[in-house]
């Protein structure tokens, strides 16, 4: 066990952790369950566990998406309208242009975005926290390449960006049922110690489909996945920063 003190630098090693702060009870399979308690010096520990399966920390991590291509910005000519065989270039034309005057609803080819929801922000009250940075854990050298790629596909499709926020907390690589594929999640377990909860009212199933009683046509849609873009303010972004043997991400 190792623990880490929030200075203004963020990384700078301690003593050793104090009664205050112990991990609680091995999980099954050998993973120590990490239980960070912020002591009177403001100090944070915590433990770097091995390696874990995807069952073991569905509930307690952040996924992030898998994206194999780069996002491409859409252009007009990408904008697929009208039959040649029916409509004249004029009226295709006219089209496009009618269609790229309200660009800003569409997305761009590939794994692309899609718009952030309307009405909806994220956002992170930790109080009078200090930023506390987490070391990077160890990755697999098998796993190495496979991470980078996994990285460079979030780069590209805008979903993260390089990060200088003093908060930084580790991802764990998951390893997938067929012992293979990996997935990359984030340990929020620190940081979620010290978020204060928001009190928000959250709609009701019900009424939600009370709803539909006045409407005459509507669909489902069922995905095989699917992320829903949510705005961050400043500080969520900087306080869910992550690290990884390849730089720190926002």
């Amino acid at each position: 066990m190792r623990a880490t003190s929030a200075s203004e630098e963020g990384r700078e090693d301690v003593e050793e952790p104090t009664p205050e702060a112990t991990p609680s009870d091995p999980t099954p399979g050998g993973t120590t369950a990490e239980v960070a308690v912020p002591v009177e010096d403001e100090q944070v520990c915590y433990h770097e566990g091995g390696d874990l399966r995807a069952e073991e920390v569905e509930s307690g991590m952040a996924v992030l998406p898998e994206v194999a291509q780069s996002t491409e910005d859409v252009t007009i000519e990408d904008i697929q309208v009208g039959d040649p065989a029916v409509n004249s270039a004029e009226e295709i034309d006219r089209l496009r242009r009618l269609i790229w005057r309200r660009r800003h609803l569409l997305i761009g080819k590939g794994n692309a975005l899609p718009p952030a929801a309307r009405g909806i922000i994220c956002d992170i009250d930790v109080g009078g926290a200090k930023p506390v940075a987490q070391r990077v854990r160890k990755v697999a050298p098998q796993f190495r390449e496979k991470l980078s790629d996994l990285i460079k596909g979030l780069l590209g499709a805008r979903i993260i960006n390089m990060s200088t926020s003093p908060w930084a907390s580790p991802i764990v690589v998951i390893i997938k049922k067929n012992g293979v594929d990996i997935r990359l999640c984030i340990d929020y377990r620190l940081v979620n110690s010290l978020t204060r909860l928001m009190i928000y009212p959250m709609p009701l199933i019900n009424d939600l489909l009370k709803d539909l009683d006045k409407v005459l046509w509507y669909c489902s849609l069922d995905m095989a996945s699917g992320f829903r873009v949510v705005t961050m303010t400043d500080r969520a972004r900087a306080i869910s920063a992550f690290i990884t043997p390849f730089g720190l991400f926002e």
